[in-house]
């Protein structure tokens, strides 16, 4: 019978115990509302992974994983743009331009992002596709699950409690009258300042979510921690979307960093 049906059935976890155990080979197809994502297996362990449309070429992920320059990622790019991730591989190694544990790494950190990044989809769809596996091409890896399946438990529960304390994201934050923090002595992340950075009534925090590329999990606790912080309010959105803006952090040069901040809680603090 073939393994296919609804997420609201089978939770993503149960689907990587079911093909840990039965050590299938072939390739997980889930659809989810906003995105869909390709995981292959081999006897059972991980063996490439791929999330809608980004790029999952090796010189793509090489660059994700800080492993290539901005610079040497264009470059590569343009010139091996005809070579196979196997091929540009042993032609990174053997011009000692960079190491095949370099190459592994990155790849294993690829693959198992993915699957931590779709272990809180509850809708949608998958089929488990027997015997397919990505092209010849391509790079594979054999990750055990038994550790990837512990951490999605774990953070399947910590997305549960979240959901219960911001039940939606389609609703919007604003800055409290008389937050409650000292805010000479906030301290907040890049990606919590990013977030801070949106917070808009006109703002959703699925806008702000999809514009600074976190998942449901990411800014549910950011959100959590800014709400406990007592320095945002849940509010009714006005309804004007985040889409065309750009993130205001991270940026490169510490003084146009520390500068923002400032006008940040400049902004806050004349709410």
């Amino acid at each position: 019978m073939a393994l296919k049906g609804n997420l609201r059935d089978f939770s993503i976890n149960q689907l990587l115990n079911l093909i840990n155990l039965a050590h299938k080979t072939g390739t997980l197809v889930v659809e989810g509302p906003n995105d869909s994502a390709w995981i292959s297996f081999r006897g059972g362990k991980l063996a490439y992974s791929k999330i809608g449309a980004e790029d999952d070429a090796l010189v793509a992920v090489l660059h994700r994983s800080n492993k290539l320059s901005r610079a040497q990622y264009n470059t590569i790019r343009t010139r091996a743009a005809h070579m196979s991730d196997k091929e540009l591989g042993l032609l990174l190694i053997n011009a000692n331009y960079i190491s095949q544990e370099d190459i592994l790494s990155s790849l294993r950190t690829e693959f198992v992002n993915v699957l931590h990044r779709i272990f809180t989809w509850v809708e949608g769809l998958f089929r488990f596709e027997d015997e397919s596996m990505p092209p010849d091409g391509k790079i594979t890896l054999q990750i055990g699950l038994e550790n990837i399946i512990m951490e999605g438990s774990r953070r399947f529960r910590e997305w549960e409690q979240l959901q219960d304390e911001i039940p939606s994201l389609e609703i919007a934050l604003r800055f409290t009258d008389r937050p409650g923090a000292d805010l000479r002595n906030v301290n907040l992340s890049v990606e919590e300042w990013r977030v801070v950075s949106f917070i808009d009534p006109q703002n959703t925090i699925r806008q702000i979510a999809s514009t600074t590329k976190m998942n449901d999990l990411e800014i549910r606790k950011i959100v959590y921690g800014l709400l406990q912080a007592g320095l945002v309010e849940l509010i009714r959105p006005v309804g004007i979307t985040v889409e065309h803006k750009k993130p205001a952090l991270p940026v490169t040069n510490s003084e146009e960093q520390k500068s923002l901040v400032n006008r940040l809680i400049k902004r806050i603090r004349s709410l």
